[in-house]
C-alpha cells in the first residue's frame, strides 16, 4: 500500500535524522520499520502500539525537526485511522507540551493534528479531552508569543472545532442537518430585486432543512454530545461578557472572537436552539441579555465593547436572533428592533449607524423576515409597528438629502455607490474615516442602506403579492375574470395592510430620491421600486396608492420648459396627474430618468391592463405627451456620460432610444387583445376622455396651441385604432364607442380633425372586415349550404352593417363636401380590399352609389363610380342575388349621368361585364333545361315563355357546364340579361355620340360573346326587341338630324378673334356623328349574323328581318353616306363569307345579296367621284370573295349576274378630251379592283362553258375592241334584249322603301316584293329552296349590257397594259375546248394590241401583247407535245382558224413593226436594246418552236409563215445601194436573223429523231424560199458592184453577202429537201450514185452564180466563193485526190 511505503519512508527519516543525537529514537525508529514490515494494513497498526510510540518518542526529545517529523506522521496515522481512540490520553499531553514551544512551524503543526483529531474518529468525547483540545487552540490565540499566522490559524482551528462539536450535538439528537443562512447578510447581489429574490430562496431553503423531518418539540434531555456543546455555549457567552470560565481552561478571551463565534453558532445552527430546551434557555437569557447590554447607547461604552468590529458582531447577532427566532423570542426581538430603530435617529456615531442600517436594511430585503416581523408586529394589535417604524425610519434617513450645505455631494455619492453595486463592487466602510471626503462617503452610505431598505420593502411586498396570486388568494390582473371586492386570504390581507401602512411614507421617499438623483443606477432602482410597488397596489387593487404612484412616476417622464411649469402652475390641474404638457414649439429634452421612468410606466400598463380603470387616463397623458416629443423635430435624449446636456439627434443613439419608446409605446396597445373586455373599454373611455379634453372648444385652456391639441387627439384616435385592430376577435362591444367618437371628429369644424376621422374610419373599418371572422364567413358561403350561409350571415350580419353604415351617416348627414368624399374613398378602399366579404351591407351600398351618381360635383362621381367599378368588376360573384339587378340599375344610373363623359363610357364597358358573369350562369340554367325537358325552372326559363318553348335547348348541344360559378342564391339570369340589354339600347339612343356608340358595342359584342348560350326564345326576344328596334332608331335619328357644321370648343381669342378647336370634317356635324353610329350598328349585326347565322335562319319569321336588311342595306348604300354604304356592303360580306364556305348558306340568301349588288349598282348611288369609286371598289372585291368562297353554289345565270354586274360596277361613259388626258395617267380605281378580282373569277369545272363569255368580255376591254362591238351590234341587241326580260324577275323593287326595321307591317311589304323577286312560295317559310334555280340557256353576251360609249370607255392602252397579262393568265388556265373556241379571238385581240407600236412604239401595251402572244402560243406548243399530237376534243377547223389568225398577226407584226426605222428621239438605246431582243424573241418562238414543231399547221400557213420570213429577210438586199447605208443597224439585224431563221429551218444535222413530216413540209417549202432569196442576194450584189465601179459597197451589203455565203457553206439539208431542187437530172443521179456527198446539193442550184462572183473585187467573198465552189467540187466528187 502507499500508506505503508510513506510511513516507512518517514520512520527511515526519522531515524536518519536521529542517527547521531538520539540514539534511541534512532534503534526505536529501525525497530519501527522491521516492525511495519510485518503489519499489512492501519487497523494492525493501530493494535501494536510500538508505531504510534516512537513517533510520540521522536515528539518528546522536542527537537523541532525530530517534533515536525513525529506530528505530521502521528497526523498521517490518524488520519488513516492507524491509532487507537484510547491512544488519545497520549497525544493530548505531547500536543499540549508542543504548544508551547516557541517554534512556529511546530505550533502550526500541532493546530492541524488537533483539527485531524476534531475530524476523526479521536474525536474528544469527554469533557476533560475535550476541554484540553480546545484549550490548546485558546491558549495558542491568546499567548503573547504566538505569531499572527499562529493566532490566525488557531482562530480558525478554534472555529472548525466549533462547527464540529455543534454538527455532532446536530447529528446525536438527531436534529434536522441543515444549518440555517451562515452569512446571509454579508453577501449582495447587484440589485436589490435579486436580493429579495435571494432571501425568499433562503427563507424557503431554511423551512425545508429545519422542518424537513416534520415538526420540531422541544426536548429537555440531552445526549452527552449535547451537554459538551451546552458547556461550551454557555462558555462562549461568558467570554463575549467579559467574565472567567473554567471548563474551557482559558483564562481570558477577546470578546469580540467570543462573539463572533456566538454567531456564527446562532446563524449555524437554528434547530438546536429551537429544539433543545436548555439551548433555549441559554439563547434567551444568557445570549439575549448580552446582546442587549451591547446594544445599549444611552451610555459610553469603554473598552473592546466600544469599537466598531464589536458593535457590528452585536448587531449581526441581534440580526440573527430577529431574523430566527422572532417567533419564539418575541419580546426580546421587539426590543430588539425598539432599539434599532431609535438608534437611527440618535446622535451617534456615522459608523454606528451605519450598522444599525445594514441590519434594518437586510431585513427589509428578506421577504420572510419581514413577513414574520410584521404578522408578529404590526399585525398584532398587542405590539408596536415595527415595520411601519423602520420604513419611517429609513425614510428619515433619506429626507436627510434636503439638507443644502451637504446634499449635492452626498447624492453625487449615492449615485456613485449604486453604480458600483450594478457592476459588481460592493462599497465597505472605513475605520478610520477622518476626513471630510470619507464623512461624505460616509453619508452617501447611509442614505444608500436606507434607500435600499425601503426598495427592499417595496420588492417584499411585490413578492408577497405574486405569493398571494400564487396561491389563489388574489386575482392575477391578467385573469379576465371580474376581480372580488375585498381579499379575504390571509396572504392578502397581510399585503393589503403592509401597503396601507407604508405607501405614503415610501412614496414621498422615493420620489425625493428619485427628483434629486441623476445617476443611472440609483434612477433604475428606485423605477424598479415604483414598478414593483404600483403593479402590487393594482393585483391589490389598492386604487389610492395605484394613483398616487401613477401620478408620481408620470411626473419624471416628461421634461417641461419652466415657463410652460410656471403658466401650469398658475393654473387649476385638472387631475390628479400633472397638467403641464409639451409644448412642440419648444426644445424637450428627455434625459435618461425620463426614459427609464417611461419604459417603467409602461412596464405598469403592460401588466396592469385589466385593473387600472379610470387611471388609465393619468397614462395616456403621459403617453400622449410622449408622442409628441418623439415626433417632434426639437426632442432629443441627453446622454449621461456626455458633458453638453443637449445634442442632436444622431443615428447612433438618439434614434435608437425614440424608436423603443415609440416601440414600446405601440406595444401597450397592441397587448389590448389580452385585456379583459372591460378593462378595453376603460382603455377607449380614457381615450375618448382625452381626446374631448383637448378638442378645439373644449380644452381647459393650459395655453397650447392648435398643434399640440391635434397632436393629443392623434394620439388618442391612433391608439383606439390600434386596440380596435388587435380586438378584431371581439370587436362588436368596441366598435360603437370608436365609431360615436370618430363621428363626432368629423362634425367638428377643423379640416385637420375631420381628416384625421376618415382616416381613422378607413383604418377601422378595413381592419374589421379583414378579420379572421369575416374571411371564414366568405368561404362559407362558396362551400356550404344555403342554410348554413343564412345562419353565418345572421350572425355576422349585424357586424357587418354596422361596419357600413357610418358611411352612409359620413355622407347623408355631412355637409362638409371633404367628408363626402372622404367616405367615398373609404368605401372603396373597402370594396377594393374587402369587398368579396361583404354580404348583409350591399344594399345600403348601392344606395349610397346610386344617390351619388345624381351628385353635381365631379370627384364626388368620380370616386363612386370607381367603387361601383370594383363592383362590377370583381365582386360580382358574391354579391347576393337579389343586388345584382341593383347594381345593374345603378350602372345604368352612372351612364346616364352627363356630369362625366368618360364615367360614362367606362360604366358602359361595366354593362358588358355584368353579361360575361350572367353568361357563366345561363351555362348552368340551360344545362339544367336539356336535362330536364318540358319542366320551366325561374333559373332557366322566362316567364313569358310560351309551353311549346319548354322543350328547346342551347344553340349548341356541346356546351359544357363546367367552368360555371356556384352562386348562393338563385339568380335568374334571363331577367339580368334583359336589364342588360335594356340599359344598353336605351342607352344607344343617348345625344352623345360617344356613349351610344360604347352602347352599341357593348350590346352586339355581348350578344356575340354569349350568344351560344342564349335559347331560341331569348334570341327571338333579342332580334324583335333589342337589335332590329336599334338598327331602326338610330337610323330615324340619323335620317332626322341636322347637317349643320359645328364649331369646336372655344379655346380662346386671338386677335380680337375667337379661336375655336378643330373637328375633323368627317365628325362635324350631328347626322355624321348619327351615320358612325350605324355603322357600329351594321357591324354588330354582321357580327351576330356572322357568328350565329345557322341557327337565326332556323328562328320563325327570320326570313322577314332578312328581307328587312336588305332593303335597309339597299337604302343605305344608294341614300347613306360613304361610311354608311360601305357598312352596309360589309355587313352583307361578312355573312355570306362566313357561311358559305361551310354550306351554311342556302342559295336565296346568296342570290338576294347578288340582286342587291345588280339593283344599287344599275340605279347608281346619289353621291359620286371618291365616294361611288369607294363603294363600286367594296362591291368588287365582296363580288371576288363572294365567288371564291362559294363557287359550288353558282350555276350558270348566277354567273352571268356575277359578270353583269362587275360590268355595272366597272363601266363608264366615253371620256372627253379633259378625261382622256388624266386617263394617261392612271387607271381607274374601280378598274384596278376589278383587275384584282379577276383571276379569282375563273370557273369551276361545272361552269366551264363561262370561260368562253369570262374571256371574250375581257377582250372587248382592249384596244381597238370598237371596230368588233359594231360589227357584232345586231346580234348584242338581240341577246341583251333576252337577257333584260329574264333581269327583270329578279330585280327589287325600285321603290321599295325601309320605313321602320322593326315595324312587322312594313317587313310583311317587304317580304312581298322579295318573294317575287326570288319566287318562294310559302311551302318554304324560312326562304330556302329545296332545289337551285333554272339554269339560264340563254347566251350572255357582255355588250348587251354595255353601250358602245361604256365600252369605248375602256378602250384605253394604260388599262390594256394592265389587263393583257391578267387576260393571257386567265386563258392559259382555261380547258383546252375552251381554250380552243376562243384561242381565235385572244390572238386577235393581242394583234391589235401588237399593232399599236406603230402608233406610240414606247408604249408598253404592244410589248406586254407581245410577251402574252409568245406565252400562248409557246404553252399551246408545249401543251401539243405533251400529249405527243392534238387534243382530240379540239377541231381541226378550230385549229386551222387559230393558225390563220396567228399567221395574220405574224405577217403584220413582223413585217409591219418589226425591224423598222425610227425617229432617233423616240427611244432611248436600252429601249431599242430591249425591243430588238423582243422581236429577237417573237423570231424564235416562230422559227424555233412554231415551224419545227409538229403542230398540225396547214401548208399554205406554214407557207404564209415561211415568206413572212423571207420578207423580213428581203429588206437589207431589195434596198437600193444608195439607200441601205441609211438603213439604221437594227434592221439590218433584224433582217439577217430572219435570213438566218431560214437558214436553221433548211438545215438537217443529222437528227434523225427530231426529223418528221411536219418538219420535212417546212423544210421543202424553208428550202425553195431560201434558194431564191440567196440567188437574188449574190446576183444584186454582182450587179450593184458593177454599177459602182471602183466605189465600194456599203457596209450592210457586204456583211449581208458574207452571212449568205458562210450560212450556205454551212447548210445541210436532207436528202428529202434536196429532192425537190430544181436540178438536172443527171445531176440528181450523180448526188445519188456518190454515197460521200454531205447534202450539199442547194450549192448546185446556185453554182452558176457562184461562178460569175469569182471576179468580184471584195477579198472576203472571194474567198467566201472560193470555199463555196470547193464544196461543190466535193458535193460533184470532184475533189482533188492527194
Amino acid at each position: 500500500m502507499a500508506f505503508m511505503a510513506v510511513l516507512e519512508a518517514d520512520l527511515r527519516a526519522l531515524s536518519a535524522e536521529a542517527r547521531r543525537r538520539y540514539p534511541t529514537v534512532k534503534d526505536g525508529a529501525e525497530h519501527a520499520i522491521l516492525k511495519l514490515r510485518s503489519l499489512s494494513n492501519p487497523s494492525e497498526i493501530a493494535h501494536n502500539e510500538d508505531i504510534l510510540r516512537i513517533f510520540l518518542m521522536a515528539c518528546e526529545v522536542k527537537s523541532v525537526k525530530l517534533s515536525v517529523i513525529g506530528l505530521s506522521c502521528l497526523q498521517k496515522l490518524i488520519s488513516h485511522e492507524a491509532v487507537a481512540p484510547s491512544a488519545l490520553k497520549e497525544i493530548l499531553p505531547t500536543l499540549k507540551a508542543h504548544a508551547e514551544m516557541v517554534d512556529e512551524t511546530v505550533q502550526l503543526k500541532t493546530l492541524q493534528t488537533i483539527l485531524i483529531i476534531f475530524q476523526s474518529r479521536l474525536h474528544p468525547e469527554s469533557e476533560d479531552n475535550m476541554a484540553q483540545a480546545l484549550g490548546i487552540c485558546l491558549r495558542l490565540l491568546e499567548s503573547n508569543r504566538s505569531s499572527d499566522s499562529v493566532r490566525n490559524t488557531a482562530a480558525a482551528t478554534f472555529r472548525q472545532a466549533v462547527a464540529l462539536i455543534f454538527d455532532r450535538v446536530i447529528l446525536a439528537e438527531s436534529l434536522p442537518a441543515g444549518k440555517g443562512g451562515s452569512g446571509s447578510q454579508n453577501f449582495r447581489t447587484y440589485s436589490l430585486t435579486g436580493d429579495v429574490s435571494r432571501s425568499i430562496n433562503q427563507s424557503e431553503s431554511l423551512e425545508s432543512d429545519c422542518f424537513s423531518g416534520g415538526p420540531l418539540f422541544m426536548r429537555e434531555n440531552l445526549t452527552k454530545a449535547g451537554k459538551l456543546g451546552l458547556r461550551l455555549l454557555e462558555d462562549l457567552t461568558a467570554l463575549a461578557a467579559g467574565g472567567s470560565v473554567t471548563w474551557l481552561r482559558v483564562l481570558s478571551l477577546q470578546q469580540t472572537f467570543a462573539l463572533d463565534i456566538l454567531e456564527f453558532i446562532l446563524s449555524n445552527y437554528v434547530a438546536i436552539f429551537r429544539t433543545l430546551v436548555s439551548y433555549e434557555q441559554v439563547l434567551r437569557h444568557q445570549i439575549c441579555s448580552l446582546l442587549m447590554t451591547s446594544l445599549r447607547t444611552n451610555a459610553e461604552i469603554e473598552g473592546e465593547a466600544g469599537e466598531p468590529t464589536f458593535r457590528r458582531l452585536v448587531l449581526r447577532s441581534v440580526a440573527h436572533v430577529i431574523r430566527l427566532y422572532s417567533s419564539s423570542l418575541v419580546t426580546e426581538c421587539e426590543v430588539f428592533l425598539s432599539m434599532l430603530i431609535r438608534v437611527t435617529s440618535l446622535d451617534l456615531p456615522l459608523w454606528h449607524r451605519i450598522l444599525v442600517l445594514e441590519v434594518l436594511r437586510g431585513f427589509c430585503v428578506e421577504a420572510r423576515t419581514l413577513r414574520l416581523l410584521f404578522q408578529n408586529f404590526d399585525m398584532n394589535p398587542k405590539n408596536t409597528n415595527i415595520v411601519e417604524g423602520m420604513v419611517k425610519a429609513l425614510a428619515r434617513v433619506v429626507s436627510s438629502i434636503q439638507v443644502p450645505d451637504t446634499s449635492e455631494e452626498s447624492l453625487a455619492a449615492v449615485a456613485g455607490m449604486f453604480s458600483s453595486k450594478a457592476k459588481g463592487i460592493e462599497w465597505s466602510l472605513d475605520n478610520d474615516a477622518s476626513n471630510a471626503a470619507v464623512v461624505v462617503a460616509s453619508e452617501a452610505h447611509a442614505i444608500t442602506l436606507a434607500v435600499e431598505g425601503l426598495l427592499g420593502v417595496v420588492f417584499t411586498v411585490a413578492a408577497l403579492t405574486d405569493e398571494a396570486v400564487d396561491v389563489g388568494e388574489v386575482e392575477s390582473p391578467r385573469s379576465e375574470s371580474d376581480p372580488p371586492e375585498s381579499c379575504t386570504g390571509q396572504m392578502a390581507v397581510l399585503c393589503m395592510s403592509m401597503v396601507d401602512s407604508m405607501w405614503l411614507t415610501i412614496l414621498d421617499a422615493l420620489s425625493l430620491i428619485l427628483t434629486r438623483s441623476h445617476g443611472e443606477a440609483i434612477i433604475l432602482e428606485i423605477l424598479k421600486g415604483y414598478q414593483a410597488f404600483t403593479q402590487a397596489c393594482g393585483v391589490l387593487r389598492a386604487v389610492e396608492p395605484l394613483n398616487s404612484f401613477l401620478a408620481s412616476l408620470c411626473k419624471f417622464t416628461i421634461n417641461v420648459p419652466n415657463e410652460a411649469e410656471k403658466r401650469s402652475s398658475a393654473l387649476p390641474s385638472p387631475g390628479s396627474k400633472r397638467s403641464e404638457l409639451v409644448d412642440q414649439r419648444d426644445s424637450i429634452v428627455l434625459t435618461p430618468k425620463n426614459v427609464q421612468a417611461l419604459r417603467t410606466l409602461f412596464n405598469v400598463a403592460h401588466r396592469l391592463h385589466n385593473v387600472l380603470g379610470p387611471s388609465w387616463v393619468l397614462v395616456l397623458e403621459t403617453l400622449s405627451a410622449l408622442d409628441r416629443a418623439i415626433h417632434s423635430p426639437h426632442a432629443t435624449i441627453e446622454e449621461v456620460s456626455s458633458t453638453v446636456p443637449k445634442l442632436t439627434r444622431e443615428p447612433s443613439g438618439q434614434y435608437s432610444d425614440f424608436n423603443i419608446l415609440s416601440s414600446l409605446n405601440s406595444q401597450l396597445f397592441e397587448s389590448s387583445a389580452l385585456m379583459h373586455i372591460s378593462a378595453v373599454k376603460s382603455l377607449l373611455s380614457a381615450l375618448c376622455q382625452l381626446s374631448n379634453q383637448y378638442m378645439p372648444g373644449n380644452s381647459s385652456g393650459f395655453g397650447q396651441t392648435s398643434s399640440q391639441q391635434v397632436g393629443t387627439i392623434s394620439f388618442s384616435v391612433e391608439r383606439m385604432i390600434s386596440i380596435l385592430v388587435n380586438n378584431l376577435h371581439r370587436v362588436e362591444p368596441l366598435w360603437d364607442q370608436v365609431v360615436g367618437h370618430l363621428l363626432e371628429l368629423a362634425e367638428n369644424n377643423n379640416q385637420q380633425l375631420r381628416n384625421m376621422a376618415l382616416d381613422a374610419f378607413d383604418q377601422s373599418i378595413c381592419a374589421v372586415l379583414g378579420s379572421d371572422k369575416f374571411q371564414s364567413s366568405a368561404l362559407s358561403r362558396c362551400h356550404h349550404a344555403d342554410d348554413q350561409v343564412e345562419s353565418t350571415d345572421t350572425q355576422l350580419g349585424s357586424l357587418e352593417c354596422a361596419v357600413i353604415s357610418p358611411l352612409s351617416v359620413l355622407y347623408f348627414s355631412n355637409q362638409n363636401l371633404d367628408v363626402r368624399i372622404g367616405s367615398l374613398k373609404i368605401l372603396l378602399h373597402v370594396l377594393e380590399r374587402y369587398g368579396e366579404k361583404l354580404y348583409s351591407s350591399w344594399p345600403s351600398i348601392l344606395d349610397m352609389l346610386r344617390s351619388v351618381a345624381n351628385a353635381v360635383e365631379k370627384e364626388i362621381i368620380s370616386l363612386g363610380f370607381q367603387g361601383l367599378r370594383v363592383i362590377m368588376n370583381d365582386e360580382l360573384s358574391t354579391i347576393p342575388a337579389h343586388c345584382i339587378d341593383v347594381c345593374i340599375e345603378v350602372t345604368g344610373a352612372y351612364s346616364s349621368q352627363k356630369t362625366e363623359l368618360n364615367i360614362s363610357l367606362t360604366a358602359v364597358g361595366l354593362l358588358w361585364t355584368t353579361t360575361d358573369f350572367i353568361a357563366k350562369g345561363l351555362i348552368h340554367g340551360h344545362a339544367e333545361e336539356r336535362e330536364i325537358v318540358g319542366i320551366p325552372t325561374t333559373q332557366s326559363i322566362p316567364k313569358q315563355r310560351r309551353p311549346e318553348e319548354r322543350e328547346e335547348q342551347s344553340i349548341y348541344s356541346n356546351n359544357e357546364a363546367d367552368d360555371q360559378v356556384p352562386l348562393v342564391d338563385v339568380i335568374d339570369h334571363n331577367k339580368l340579361l334583359f336589364s342588360v340589354f335594356s340599359l344598353l339600347q336605351q342607352l344607344g339612343a343617348d345625344e352623345r355620340p360617344e356613349v351610344r356608340n360604347s352602347a352599341i358595342r357593348t350590346l352586339f359584342q355581348t350578344l356575340g360573346s354569349h350568344g351560344q348560350k342564349l335559347s331560341r326564345s331569348m334570341w327571338e326576344d333579342c332580334l324583335w326587341n333589342y337589335v332590329f328596334p336599334t338598327l331602326d332608331c338610330v337610323s330615324q335619328m340619323a335620317a332626322s338630324s341636322s347637317t349643320d357644321e359645328w364649331q369646336g370648343k372655344e379655346l380662346g381669342t386671338r386677335r380680337g378673334k375667337a379661336v375655336h378647336m378643330l373637328i375633323h370634317h368627317s365628325r362635324n356635324t350631328a347626322q355624321k356623328q348619327w351615320d358612325e353610329t350605324l355603322v357600329l350598328v351594321l357591324g354588330g349585326i354582321a357580327r351576330l349574323l356572322r357568328s350565329f347565322f345557322p341557327f337565326l335562319r332556323s328562328l320563325s319569321n327570320f326570313w322577314s328581318g332578312w328581307e328587312s336588311l336588305l332593303v335597309f342595306v339597299r337604302n343605305s348604300i344608294l341614300n347613306g353616306s360613304k361610311e354608311v354604304a360601305l357598312a352596309a356592303i360589309n355587313c352583307l360580306q361578312t355573312i355570306v363569307l362566313s357561311h358559305s364556305p361551310k354550306g351554311n348558306l342556302p342559295m336565296p340568301y346568296l342570290k338576294s345579296v347578288l340582286d342587291v349588288y345588280e339593283l344599287v349598282l344599275q340605279r347608281r348611288p346619289n353621291y359620286s367621284g371618291n365616294a361611288a369609286s369607294k363603294v363600286k371598289q367594296e362591291i368588287l372585291h365582296g363580288l371576288g370573295e363572294i365567288y371564291m368562297q362559294a363557287q359550288k353554289m353558282f350555276d350558270e345565270g348566277m354567273y352571268l349576274q356575277l359578270l353583269e354586274i362587275i360590268h355595272l360596277a366597272v363601266g363608264q361613259p366615253k371620256c372627253n378630251s379633259d378625261n382622256m388626258e388624266a386617263e394617261t395617267l392612271h387607271v381607274p380605281l374601280v378598274q384596278r379592283t376589278m383587275l384584282e378580282i379577276l383571276p379569282q373569277l375563273c370557273p369551276t369545272e361545272h361552269l366551264s362553258s363561262m370561260w368562253t363569255l369570262l374571256l371574250r368580255e375581257l377582250l372587248l376591254y382592249l384596244p381597238g375592241s370598237e371596230a368588233s362591238l359594231e360589227e357584232k351590234e345586231a346580234e348584242t341587241e338581240q341577246a341583251s334584249c333576252s337577257r333584260n326580260h329574264n333581269q327583270e324577275g329578279v330585280k327589287v323593287a325600285p321603290q321599295l322603301d325601309v320605313g321602320s326595321v322593326a315595324n312587322k307591317q312594313n317587313v310583311a311589304v317587304a317580304k312581298t316584293m322579295l318573294t317575287e323577286t326570288h319566287k318562294i312560295t310559302s311551302d318554304f317559310p324560312n326562304g330556302v329552296s329545296s332545289t337551285s334555280q333554272k339554269k339560264t340557256e340563254t347566251p350572255f353576251l357582255s355588250s348587251g349590257s354595255l353601250t358602245k360609249d361604256v365600252v369605248a370607255g375602256f378602250s384605253s392602252n394604260l388599262f390594256g397594259e394592265k389587263l393583257v397579262p391578267v387576260l393571257v393568265d386567265i386563258f392559259l388556265l382555261a380547258p383546252s375546248v375552251e381554250k380552243y373556241n376562243i384561242f381565235p379571238e385572244i390572238v386577235q385581240g393581242l394583234g391589235r394590241c401588237m399593232a399599236t407600236r406603230r402608233d406610240t412604239p414606247d408604249g408598253a401595251l404592244w410589248r406586254l401583247a407581245v410577251e402574252g402572244f409568245n406565252r400562248i402560243l409557246v404553252d399551246d406548243v408545249n401543251t401539243t407535245n405533251i400529249n405527243h399530237g392534238r387534243d382530240s376534243n379540239v377541231s381541226r377547223t378550230a385549229r386551222i382558224r387559230l393558225w390563220k389568225e396567228v399567221a395574220d398577226i405574224y405577217e403584220i407584226f413582223l413585217v409591219g413593226s418589226c425591224g423598222r426605222a425610227l425617229p432617233s428621239n423616240v427611244l432611248s438605246p436600252s429601249a431599242l436594246k430591249a425591243d430588238e431582243s423582243l422581236e429577237m424573241t417573237i423570231l424564235n418562238v416562230l422559227g424555233d418552236k412554231i415551224l419545227i414543231t409538229e403542230t398540225g399547221i396547214p401548208l399554205d400557213i406554214l407557207e404564209r409563215l415561211v415568206s413572212t420570213l423571207d420578207r423580213c429577210a428581203s429588206r437589207t438586199c431589195c434596198l437600193p445601194v444608195e439607200t441601205v447605208g441609211l438603213l439604221p443597224s437594227h434592221s439590218s439585224r433584224f433582217s439577217l436573223a430572219c435570213l438566218q431563221k431560214l437558214f436553221s429551218l433548211c438545215n438537217y444535222a443529222c437528227e434523225v429523231d427530231q426529223w418528221n413530216s411536219t418538219r420535212s413540209e417546212v423544210c421543202k417549202i424553208a428550202i425553195m424560199v431560201l434558194v431564191s432569196r440567196c440567188e437574188y442576194i449574190l446576183r444584186r450584189f454582182l450587179i450593184d458592184e458593177n454599177d459602182l465601179g471602183e466605189r465600194s459597197l456599203p457596209a450592210v451589203r457586204i456583211e449581208e453577202i458574207i452571212f449568205v455565203l458562210q450560212e450556205l457553206a454551212r447548210l445541210v439539208i436532207h436528202p428529202d429537201t434536196a429532192s425537190i431542187l430544181s436540178l438536172p437530172t443527171y445531176l440528181k443521179d450523180v448526188l445519188a450514185m456518190n454515197e460521200n456527198h454531205d447534202g450539199r446539193a442547194h450549192l448546185l442550184v446556185l453554182f452558176p452564180s457562184f461562178c460569175e462572183l469569182v471576179i468580184l473585187r471584195e477579198p472576203r467573198v472571194r474567198e467566201l466563193v472560193q470555199v463555196v465552189l470547193r464544196l461543190v467540187s466535193a458535193e460533184l466528187g470532184l475533189q482533188k485526190v492527194i
